[in-house]
């Protein structure tokens, strides 16, 4: 496939990609968007000018949403058919490439827009599923020589986080105040977070809803994923290692996490499939799956000072994850746990065997005994204020790439009583 938009080798949003967002276009008006290269294409005025009409299950034009939730709830049979229209409409020869009244009042520059979170996120679900970082945390935090709790090798951990405070990449975040307790402290201590960290995540989003008592399976959960996201999981860890004890992350988590405005689906990423990690020892039956459900993306962490460059901290692939997405939404619904259009599902921190893939700074500078140097000759053991974090992901093979942008995010002062 060749477009009648030029755009970069190295662009993540080829013609093989065609993902979805939101944006607001001109300062004027929102709509549903797709993007090749650096145009942006309002979706809402290419439906208005007749380019889907001959397609089935598109009866109305979903695409002036303020989300991509009443689009995605279509269903796969829909949601494909406009991805594969959208690439037939952007091939050098058709017959949209010579309306040029359209492609005026469709396309636009990067600098014509403004992204907004491509759902509304009815819940959201953070799971623990990187071998590699469950095992460093447990050999920070519990016994080096059995680092892995006795359930983490027989179901994919996860938790219920918080959805009001996911936000659009590019949205900045205040530091986050709560209790600590200082080593060798007889009593924990109020004030903002000293040990804030990022956590590198991808994250899938769910298009259907289903009823109290349903389960997903294994063989069904693809059908019911639309597409995927880079996910910051910022974390204060002092605040976490004092309150998780015994239910799990709450204040350490819940003041934010940052996602990129980009929803890659599955179809795109199809290429780029690969054979899941050997899991020892066998899971259950409902956790069984075929076919290969790993995902070939790479991943790339910056981290940049005030007024300073970036420098590459992190080189990761998503690839490592022992428990995949469809074992995941199976595990989730196995007790009958229903599901909403536009749940999200981060895949916890993604880590590999190497100090430079690993996914945190509480990995990278081992809980702050080993600081990165930064490339203008200043240290991090977490995150100061005014660093900003630069997440990537891409996917490449045989000539095609596949990727999601960016998601940034800078870390403000904590917010004074």
């Amino acid at each position: 496939m060749k477009s009648f938009v030029n755009y970069s080798e190295n662009s993540d949003f080829s013609i093989h990609n065609i993902p979805f967002g939101v944006a607001v276009f001109n300062k004027e008006y929102i709509a549903c968007c797709t993007r090749i290269g650096d145009m942006v294409i309002d979706l809402a005025t290419l439906y208005d000018y007749g380019y889907f009409d001959e397609l089935e299950g598109l009866n109305d034009n979903v695409f002036e949403a303020y989300t991509l939730n009443e689009f995605i709830e279509l269903g796969k049979p829909v949601t494909s058919a406009v991805r594969l229209r959208i690439q037939e409409l952007l091939d050098e020869n058709s017959k949209l490439a010579s309306d040029e009244k359209t492609i005026e009042e469709c396309f636009f520059n990067l600098d014509q827009v403004k992204m907004m979170m491509p759902v509304h996120v009815a819940n959201y679900t953070d799971f623990y599923s990187s071998i590699e970082h469950a095992t460093n945390v447990g050999k920070m935090f519990r016994d080096p020589d059995n680092a892995l709790l006795p359930n983490w090798k027989h179901l994919p951990v996860g938790y219920h986080g918080r959805a009001s405070s996911i936000v659009i990449s590019g949205t900045e975040i205040h530091r986050p105040m709560g209790q600590t307790k200082p080593a060798g402290a007889d009593m924990p201590v109020f004030g903002p977070s000293r040990q804030l960290d990022f956590e590198l995540e991808m994250a899938f989003i769910v298009n259907k809803n289903t009823e109290m008592g349903d389960r997903i399976s294994t063989a069904e959960a693809e059908d019911a994923i639309f597409g995927m996201v880079i996910f910051n999981d910022w974390s204060a860890r002092d605040i976490q290692s004092w309150e998780y004890v015994p239910l799990g992350p709450f204040l350490g988590k819940n003041f934010g996490s940052s996602v990129s405005p980009w929803v890659v689906t599955l179809e795109a990423l199809e290429p780029f499939r690969t054979a899941s990690p050997q899991q020892e020892p066998e899971v259950l039956e409902y956790l069984k799956f075929s076919g290969e459900k790993n995902i070939d993306i790479k991943l790339e962490v910056y981290l940049k000072p005030q007024n300073g460059t970036d420098t590459l901290i992190a080189a990761s692939n998503y690839k490592y994850m022992y428990w995949n997405m469809a074992q995941q939404l199976a595990h989730h619904t196995v007790n009958g746990c229903n599901v909403e259009v536009g749940d999200m599902y981060a895949s916890g921190t993604i880590s590999g065997d190497e100090a430079q893939s690993y996914g945190s700074m509480l990995e990278l500078t081992w809980r702050g005994q080993n600081p990165l140097k930064l490339a203008d000759g200043s240290e991090r053991k977490f995150i100061e204020d005014h660093d900003t974090v630069t997440m990537k992901a891409w996917a490449a093979k045989d000539g095609i790439r596949v990727g999601f942008g960016e998601v940034t995010g800078t870390i403000l002062p904590a917010k004074d009583f």
